[in-house]
């Protein structure tokens, strides 16, 4: 069998396709897709996973690349999107009195 056809939780091989679900005899989980791709865990400077929509702190004072603003530590930053950032910067945000931009994870930790 491979890699997609195995349970996502217990890792059985004993799966089953029951019309549009595939269902694990063992465990008894039900899912729509085999082997959906979960990006990796994004965590903060304390090692909390982040989400989707969670409000996070700076913990540090950022200068802002190509601007004489600074996003100064302890700013709090509502409803964050986790991105696939190449460059290190893996959330995109809107901070206020300066606009969206992306930030590190390491920088930040969940409020």
């Amino acid at each position: 069998m491979s890699v997609e056809e195995k349970c996502p939780e217990c890792g059985s091989e004993h799966v089953y396709n029951d019309g549009s679900l595939w269902v694990c005899p063992d465990c008894g989980h039900e899912c729509s897709e085999l082997g959906a791709a979960k990006g990796p865990e994004i965590r903060d400077a304390n090692g909390n996973v982040l989400a989707d929509g969670d409000t996070v702190t700076v913990i540090k004072d950022l200068k802002i690349k190509g601007s004489s603003q600074v996003v100064k530590g302890g700013t709090k930053v509502k409803n964050i999107h986790l991105t696939d950032g190449a460059d290190g910067h893996d959330i995109a945000c809107k901070i206020p009195g300066i606009g969206a931009m992306n930030l590190k994870s390491e920088f930040v930790k969940k409020a």
